[in-house]
């Protein structure tokens, strides 16, 4: 297996339109180890793409408890399930997600005790190994991850990871920019860092339609403008730099030129402005 993160959901956001982008997941590969870091809507096919076996998934994170990064987590496990899944999947997040789990396998009851029943399918519920994410280490088989809390109000609970074994990959999760990550992600292999084109906002509050300025806020004060993610990667040492969580990146007004000039007045490294997909090599 090559060392690698594929960027498989790169949108920031839950909303989907023709031609967009898909809300968040990245894939991790490293020393033998297949993480879900998110899973939001478009994940199960994504993993597919990937040429991942959803049987295959070693453990799963969730960063944070806003839909587009959790939305698919059910049914990414009820298809890996009808997909011939039989051993138990580490499922780590946030406080709060068991909660989600069970209102999933409760709205899918019919189909899932039909399933047992009628195939002999394992017990649905008992494939998801569900524990709380908390500031800290955590073991993921022969990885260690390293765990903050970055800053996405209203949200607390909400969580960068950096995961290391022969390579080290840092994962900002949603933040606004928060002094302490260029240290977190010092000189990782890789920072997959959020980011936000703040020339755009006005626009997409436009074009959402049924917001109010509350939506604005919440943008300004809890994601990333791109010239600060390259100030961050740039204190951090870090080799290569890619942007994702993209806000916005529906926006035809809004190139890649952009997303470049912006994030390089301060970032000097390689750069890889996410697209759904993109896989970047880590050897």
């Amino acid at each position: 297996m090559q060392n690698s993160v594929t960027l498989m959901g790169t949108k920031g956001g839950p909303a989907i339109r023709p031609g967009t982008r898909m809300p968040t997941s990245t894939l991790v590969r490293m020393d033998g180890q297949t993480i879900l870091v998110d899973a939001g809507l478009g994940v199960t096919r994504g993993l597919c793409d990937a040429g991942v076996a959803l049987t295959d998934l070693d453990a799963i994170v969730i960063t944070h408890l806003h839909s587009d990064h959790y939305l698919e987590l059910g049914p990414l496990l009820h298809t890996a399930w009808t997909a011939g899944l039989k051993r138990p999947v580490p499922v780590i997040g946030p406080q709060g997600l068991q909660d989600y789990w069970q209102g999933f396998l409760s709205s899918m009851s019919f189909d899932i005790a039909l399933r047992i029943r009628d195939e002999g399918r394992p017990d649905l519920a008992a494939l998801a190994q569900i524990s709380v994410l908390e500031v800290g280490q955590h073991a993921l088989g022969p990885l260690r991850m390293d765990v903050i809390r970055n800053e996405h109000p209203p949200i607390t609970d909400s969580f960068a990871l950096r995961l290391t074994g022969s390579r080290s990959v840092t994962l900002s999760g949603d933040t606004a920019p928060i002094p302490q990550m260029a240290d977190f992600a010092k000189g990782s292999d890789l920072l997959v860092h959020e980011a936000m084109l703040s020339a755009g906002i006005d626009a997409l509050c436009a074009r959402v339609g049924n917001g109010d300025d509350r939506l604005r806020v919440h943008l300004e004060r809890s994601h990333s403008p791109a010239d600060q993610v390259g100030r961050i990667a740039q204190a951090a040492g870090v080799k290569r730099l890619a942007l994702n969580h993209l806000v916005p990146c529906d926006d035809p007004n809004f190139t890649e030129h952009h997303w470049q000039e912006e994030t390089c007045r301060e970032w000097s490294g390689p750069l890889f402005i996410g697209t759904d997909g993109m896989t970047i090599p880590l050897d």
